[in-house]
Order: C-alpha cells, then structure tokens, then sequence
C-alpha cells in the first residue's frame, strides 16, 4: 500500500471526477447505521459497498434502507451487495478489494457479534482493554487483503481502535490509517456542557481539541468523573478560549444513553464524520480536523487535520494546540486505566490491575502478554472462559 498522503492525493483525483467508493465491511448495527447516514448525503457520486457474509440478511437491511431514503427523497447513491466474503478468509477479501476498488474501506466487523463487551467489562472490570484480542481479528485479516491487494483506499477501524492499531503497526503489521468512535464520542458531551455552563445557544459553533484514549469516554459518559487523570482539553467560542470548571463540566457530560445496539448510532456518525471531512477538505480545498482513536498507527484518541489545499493534500496530527508528547502521555495513562500496560513489538501487554480483576471475576488467569502470533488462540481462550460464563 501507498503513504497515507500519497492516497489521499489520488483519492482526490477520484472526489474531482465524482467517483467515489466507499466499502462498509461488516452491516451489523454499526454498518446499517452508516449505510443510513451516507445515503442521507443524497450524493450520486458516492457507489456504497456492504460486505459480509449473509445475502439475505444484507439485501433485506439494504432494502429498508434504500427504501426509507427514497421516501424522504435521499437516494441518490449505488448499493451494492457483496456476500461472497469470509473475514477468516484473506484471499477472499482480497478478491472483494480488487472487484470494486474502494476510496475508502471501513470495517465495522465483529468476531463475537450480537454483544456489548462493555456490558460484561464495565461492571467487572472498570476496563475495555481486555477485549483487544477479539477486537484486532478481523481488522487483521483485512490489513492483510489490503496490502495483498495494493489498495489505494483509505481504511478506517470501528472496533477499539486505540489499542488495536498500533499494537497491528508495533508488529510491523499493516494497519488502519483511522480509527472511529471513543473519543468522538466525548465531543458533543462536552459543547453540550459548555454551552449550559455558558448559555451558548449555538453549541455547534465551539471547536473543542481533544486527546484522551477509550476509558475516558466511558468513564466521563456514565459517572461524569475522570477519575482523577484529565484529559487534554481546549475549548473556543467565536475566536475566544473558554475556561470552565472541568470538573463540573465532565460532570455534566453524564447524558443518559441506552445500552444496546442503539448505542451504535454514534460509532457510525463517528466513522461518517471522518469519511466526509476527508472528502470535503479534498472537494473544496479546505482543511477539516476530525477526532480518531489509533491514528497513524498512534496509541489512543488525537486531533487530525486534513489539509486539502494544493495538489498534494496531507493528514497530521493537529498539535496546534497540545504537543504530540503531551497528548501521547495522557493516552498512556488512559490506556493503563482500561487495562493496557502497552502495545510495542508486537506484544501487548495487559496491567496487573486488569489480570487481577479477571482472576477474581472469573478465576482464570488471563496471560499477561498477547503475542501476535497468539492472539486467535487468547481471543478464543476469552470467548470460552469470560463471554460464555458471562451468559
């Protein structure tokens, strides 16, 4: 595969000549969301490929879709169905990749579907981190198709992305250049917020800079507490720097959510929201920035600018605001608090904290390192000895 910046720069060759693809593999709750939501743009340009591995279950999602779209007058977009792909396959999503040639490639799959890990993980162990195994499976499989492929699309990753990409890169394993979701999530929480505090009716209109990793979310969302470790946050409002109470503010940030699959809706305005900025910063020679957790193959959630203008546009890290070391170590620390102690060489390493609650939890010893080669045998040791005993 190319340098990120070299596909943006044909990416953009493609949004010129109003042909764009863009493949959603996985259409569980995340993907039909997004199928919803793309659709809505009400965007000719735009061919949508859905992936997996039920045709029926797949044209008659697609179906309802298509249709709700068209009766509020959004259906401008192609939809096409594609069940011949197995995720365990590499070949096979190799094959997908090279028939329709995708702009962008964003992969809401699941190993284990029809479950919120979080439902078992919060409760009994304050940490999302252990699920990392089940979560880098098939984001695996598809990095590896891509590269087979020689793909030029730009590949987003819906599943706990702040681990699972750059402990893929830390393997010297191709990864996803974005992740979706977790810090994204915060973003709205926060103007919300904000703009009680200050009764700013526009809430819209505050820019909010954000690094902080997975627990964070969660943490803030539910209890309204950062359990002592802030994140990086700077707020602006019409030109002006808001200094508020974080305290309070993250207090506020507790908004009643429901925890089912409905929950998915922001992970697919998550993964919406980079897709677009990045077309509209190439369309119109703008520059957009967007929230991604594993950017660049880095560990939790960043700021990235898209700069659209000239003839070769680029993705950064936005550091106008905090350094890249700064954002790095409270991501760090995040990640510690969900259960990560690191993810270099290959190896990720789980905290001792993490092993502890699972052994009290469940009374099996989680290992404490999961090679890469190790990790379908550890995701499979999880199914059996934590998931199913959770039921």
């Amino acid at each position: 595969m190319k340098k990120l910046n070299e596909r943006l720069r044909l990416l953009k060759e493609r949004i010129d000549h109003n042909n764009i693809t863009i493949m959603i593999m996985g259409l569980g709750s995340v993907g039909l969301y997004l199928l919803d939501y793309i659709i809505s743009r009400n965007d000719s340009s735009i061919h949508i490929v859905v992936v997996g591995r039920n045709y029926e279950k797949m044209e008659t999602d697609v179906n309802i879709v298509r249709i709700s779209a068209l009766i509020r007058h959004q259906n401008k977009s192609v939809v096409s169905i594609e069940s011949d792909c197995d995720f365990n396959n590499i070949n096979g999503i190799c094959k997908c990749i090279n028939k329709y040639s995708p702009d962008f490639i964003i992969n809401t799959s699941r190993v284990y579907s029809g479950l919120k890990y979080g439902s078992i993980s919060w409760h009994n162990f304050r940490a999302y981190g252990i699920w990392s195994p089940l979560a880098i499976n098939f984001i695996r499989n598809i990095m590896s198709a891509c590269e087979m492929a020689d793909t030029n699309a730009i590949v987003i990753n819906a599943s706990y992305s702040d681990a699972v990409i750059p402990w893929l890169k830390s393997a010297g394993h191709p990864y996803p250049d974005f992740g979706s979701g977790n810090i994204n999530h915060l973003i709205p929480r926060i103007k919300f917020s904000a703009s009680q505090m200050l009764g700013i009716k526009d809430y819209w209109n505050i820019d909010v800079i954000l690094a902080t990793a997975h627990f964070h979310d969660v943490v803030i969302s539910k209890e309204g507490q950062t359990e002592g470790q802030n994140p990086l946050l700077a707020m602006n409002y019409e030109g002006k720097t808001l200094s508020l109470n974080e305290a309070e503010l993250y207090r506020l940030c507790k908004i009643p959510m429901p925890i089912d699959a409905k929950r998915n809706m922001m992970n697919a305005s998550s993964n919406f929201d980079i897709v677009f900025a990045i077309i509209e910063a190439l369309r119109n020679n703008t520059c957009n920035v967007f929230h991604s957790p594993g950017a660049m193959g880095l560990p939790g959630g960043y700021p990235v600018r898209i700069e659209g203008k000239g003839k070769q546009p680029q993705a950064v890290i936005d550091e106008s605001v905090f350094l890249l070391k700064d954002m790095m170590s409270v991501n760090k620390k995040s990640l510690a608090l969900d259960g990560i102690e690191s993810t270099e060489d290959g190896i990720l390493t789980y905290t001792n904290i993490l092993l502890e609650k699972v052994k009290k939890t469940f009374s099996v010893d989680l290992p404490k390192q999961v090679p890469f080669i190790e990790i379908d045998t550890v995701a499979e040791f999880i199914i059996e000895n934590i998931i199913k005993k959770s039921k």
